[in-house]
């Protein structure tokens, strides 16, 4: 018997909880003054996974949900709030740990996303599994994509950093 592979909302849901693990991680480092080399790694990897995670619902579950949920605020919401992010993670990335404000950089990105996942949950994903998208096939689309990302992370941290200069 094969085992069911989780549908795009299981997906993303499993990356919101992983990535809140991460949070609490640097919470804890933070307030431990941990060594700047231990928080900065942290810090990039939360920047990497939201990066990973924002490409993969920007191009590939937004689009469908928009068009079958039909709730344009939602969306553009959404939206708006990767734009936010995605500022906070460039910043992030441009900074060391000794720099004023990187604690609390990394401290409202955290915020940031925890609004984000809560209206998701809580709005967009209900809507999303009530409108009859193929949320299956939509997950194996999402993991195979994730795999591409997570495969060439340094492109990926040159495209934010250009992007932020654009």
């Amino acid at each position: 018997m094969s085992e069911k592979k989780q549908d795009a909302l299981e997906l993303l849901d499993a990356d919101h909880r992983a990535v809140r693990q991460l949070f609490q991680e640097y919470r804890e480092l933070a307030a431990n003054d941990a060594p700047e080399a231990r928080r900065k790694a942290l810090a990039e990897q939360i920047c990497m996974e939201l990066t990973i995670h924002a490409k993969l619902e920007e191009e590939l579950f937004y689009p469908p949900v928009r068009e079958a949920i039909r709730d344009d605020d939602l969306m553009d919401e959404a939206e708006v709030e990767h734009a936010s992010a995605k500022d906070l993670i460039v910043q992030i990335l441009s900074m060391d740990p000794h720099e004023e404000l990187y604690d609390a950089k990394v401290t409202v990105l955290g915020e940031y996303i925890e609004h984000h996942v809560r209206e998701e949950r809580e709005e967009m994903f209900p809507k999303a599994r009530r409108s009859g998208i193929d949320l299956q096939r939509l997950g194996e689309l999402l993991r195979e994509r994730k795999g591409e990302l997570q495969a060439v992370p340094e492109a990926l941290r040159e495209e934010l950093l250009v992007g932020a200069l654009a």
